[in-house]
C-alpha cells in the first residue's frame, strides 16, 4: 500500500536552470556536459562550495559568473503540481521532497505554505549523500516512517527514478505534468486494488 510520494525538486517542483544552461553551452559537447554534471554533483555532497561550483561552471561553459547566476537563478515554481498536490495528494498521502541540491533554496523557489506541504525534505548537501546512492532513497523513507515499497519516487531523472526502484520504491519519470498525473495516478490506483483485495480476502469486505 502506498503511503508517501517524494518528489524531486529541480526539474518537477521547479524548472531547472542548471539543464538550460547545460543546453545553451554544451548542446554538441558532451564531454563538458558530462563535466558540468560532475561539478554539479561534487557541490550537492557538499563537497564543494556553491560559489566555486558557479566559477568552475562558468570556465565550462566560456561565460561569466554572472551569466551563470541568471540561469542558475531562473527556477518557476510548478503551480499545476502545487495545485495537485495540496488539492488530492496530501489529504490521502506523506508527502516528501528528495533533492540533489548544493544549497537550501527552498524559501526563495517556494511560497511558505508551499513549503509546508511536505512532511519531510531531503537535501544532498545536508546529509553527505547524492541520488542514486541507495542509502538515501532508504533515509528519505526511513524520515518519513515508512518502508521504501510504502512509497512513489517523482524524478525527471532516469537513473534517479532507477536508484528508487532498485531501493524498493516504484517511480515516475516525470516529463510533463499531465504525463506524470496520469502514470502516478495508475500506480496509486493499483496500490488501492491490491490493498481491497487483501481486504476482502481476509473477509473484511463490507456490504
Amino acid at each position: 500500500m502506498i503511503k508517501a510520494i517524494i518528489f524531486d525538486c529541480f526539474g518537477v517542483l521547479t524548472t531547472e536552470g542548471f539543464k538550460v544552461f547545460c543546453n545553451k553551452y554544451f548542446k554538441n559537447a558532451p564531454v563538458k556536459r558530462a563535466e558540468a554534471q560532475d561539478l554539479m554533483d561534487r557541490s550537492s555532497l557538499g563537497l564543494m562550495p556553491f560559489g566555486r561550483f558557479e566559477q568552475e561552471l562558468s570556465i565550462l561553459g566560456g561565460t561569466s559568473v554572472e551569466t551563470v547566476r541568471d540561469y542558475l537563478s531562473d527556477n518557476k515554481p510548478n503551480e499545476p503540481l502545487f495545485k495537485f498536490m495540496r488539492e488530492e495528494l496530501k489529504p490521502k498521502y506523506k508527502i516528501g521532497m528528495l533533492s540533489n541540491a548544493s544549497a537550501n533554496w527552498l524559501p526563495e523557489l517556494f511560497l511558505a505554505e508551499d513549503i509546508k506541504l511536505f512532511d519531510d525534505i531531503i537535501l544532498s548537501y545536508e546529509v553527505g549523500m547524492a541520488k542514486p546512492n541507495p542509502d538515501l532513497y532508504e533515509l528519505a523513507a526511513r524520515r518519513l516512517k515508512i518502508k521504501p515499497q510504502e512509497s512513489i519516487l517523482v524524478d525527471d531523472v532516469d537513473r534517479y527514478c532507477q536508484g528508487a526502484q532498485a531501493a524498493g520504491m516504484q517511480a515516475v519519470l516525470y516529463q510533463a505534468f499531465d504525463q506524470m498525473k496520469t502514470e502516478l495516478q495508475k500506480l496509486l490506483n493499483q496500490s488501492a486494488w491490491v490493498r481491497y483485495k487483501e481486504k476482502t480476502s481476509n473477509g473484511l469486505r463490507c456490504i
